[in-house]
């Protein structure tokens, strides 16, 4: 592991740096754009073309790559990330916002694709599963530290706004100063709806959900704070829960998915989910309560992301796991796009509780789907399923999905050697 950060703290400082901009953006415009006035519909709009513009980077940024270089995409886009984070408080409107967030969500997308091509090109097969634990840990630091560094400023004023720009623009220099050559960048074809549906309709069907319940949750939650008349310390610390459940959760849930029929865990996984969401709803427990609803909810959701990867893997040889992956990552994608939709109409419709109640909704579908599955298909035998392997529902490019698939491979392999 030493070895790993000593090669790659570098660009692990500058994604930490990018996440700490990021991870503050939607905690801030969610408490702005209340003492703006916007209405519940008017963010929802403006959270969402985030992850359309995320999508759109997925599909577009490699193929600017292969045109001018890695270098030039990533001095392009991370200035223009840094310029629209700074145009927030200049642009005060819905529809400028919502530009700026569509925007931005191309920009940063293609900024993690750049960065995470770096990285991947300073491991080895044997420092592989090293480097992905430390860039997860990374990032989530990132998130969970941006909640804290919002308390130290007003979000009515620019100051925080300055901040998150100058902390994107300071990301850029660890990462191009020890960046080294890259090889030419690949993308796999992505596997058919069709196919992909019939190799793994829990996969399919699950990633698609979990799209709508990271984006709602990650999008809304500055929103549904701010409703709730809640503090900005307070804010924060409900936003940080969410990230910091889904960091911790993610290597027991991880080892348990290595042992027993998985869909029993997504089950699981999503019944507690649902539950908790239900307590905030509800109410219970007061400020404590919602805390633990948050940190239950992302906990459960995060895992369930690289659990059913690995589930639709089990059905899966080899050289078909990098186009299944390219496929899921567009269908989660696609998810994404409505969940703040959805969320804000209904926080509209019956107030902030819509925020869980939109999740909760999520998480029992895809319970009872996988209840229905299990009736349909016999469960893969845990000797021949594919390794888990954490990664961060939020955000995931079409580099980190090639990274997974080699480390599948990579472990896949070795397991192979030692059952010889």
């Amino acid at each position: 592991m030493l070895s790993v950060l000593r090669n790659s703290w570098a660009l692990l400082l500058g994604i930490t740096l990018l996440m700490l901009g990021n991870g503050i953006q939607g905690t801030l415009l969610g408490v702005r754009g209340e003492l703006e006035g916007f209405s519940t519909g008017a963010m929802s709009v403006v959270m969402s073309s985030y992850f359309a513009g995320f999508l759109l980077g997925s599909q577009l940024v490699p193929s600017m790559i292969k045109r001018v270089g890695h270098v030039r995409v990533f001095a392009a886009l991370g200035s223009l990330a840094s310029a629209g984070l700074i145009l927030y408080p200049a642009l005060v409107d819905p529809i400028a916002w919502t530009v700026l967030r569509l925007l931005l969500g191309f920009c940063f997308c293609g900024v993690y694709i750049v960065a995470e091509s770096w990285l991947n090109n300073t491991t080895t097969n044997e420092t592989r599963g090293r480097a992905l634990s430390l860039y997860l840990i990374a990032q989530m630091v990132g998130i969970v530290a941006a909640q804290a560094l919002f308390t130290l400023g007003d979000a009515a004023e620019y100051e925080l706004f300055i901040t998150v720009s100058v902390l994107v623009s300071l990301a850029f220099a660890p990462i191009l100063l020890s960046a080294t050559p890259v090889p030419p960048f690949e993308t796999a074809k992505a596997m058919s709806f069709r196919q992909l549906y019939r190799v793994s309709p829990l996969g399919f069907v699950g990633i698609f959900l979990l799209g709508a319940v990271f984006s709602g949750l990650f999008g809304m939650a500055g929103v549904y704070g701010a409703l709730e008349g809640l503090s900005p310390g307070q804010i924060a610390l409900l936003a940080s829960s969410i990230y910091a459940g889904g960091m911790l959760l993610q290597y027991p849930i991880g080892w348990l998915s290595d042992r027993v029929d998985r869909r029993q865990l997504v089950v699981a996984c999503a019944v507690l989910g649902a539950l908790a969401c239900l307590l905030g709803v509800s109410g219970l427990g007061g400020y404590q309560g919602m805390l633990a609803a948050a940190f239950l909810v992302g906990g459960m959701a995060n895992p369930l992301y690289a659990l059913l990867l690995a589930y639709t893997n089990d059905f899966l040889g080899t050289e078909d796991m990098a186009s299944a992956s390219a496929q899921l990552l567009f269908v989660n994608g696609v998810g994404a796009i409505g969940g703040p939709l959805v969320t804000g109409w209904l926080m509209g419709k019956i107030g902030p509780g819509g925020f869980w109640v939109f999740t909760g909704v999520q998480m029992a579908l895809l319970a009872a789907y996988a209840l229905w599955r299990m009736t349909r298909r016999k469960a893969v035998e845990i000797e021949e399923s594919a390794p888990y392997v954490p990664i961060a529902g939020t955000g995931a490019t079409p580099v980190m999905m090639t990274t997974i698939v080699d480390e599948w491979e990579e472990q896949i392999a070795n397991e192979k050697e030692e059952a010889a």
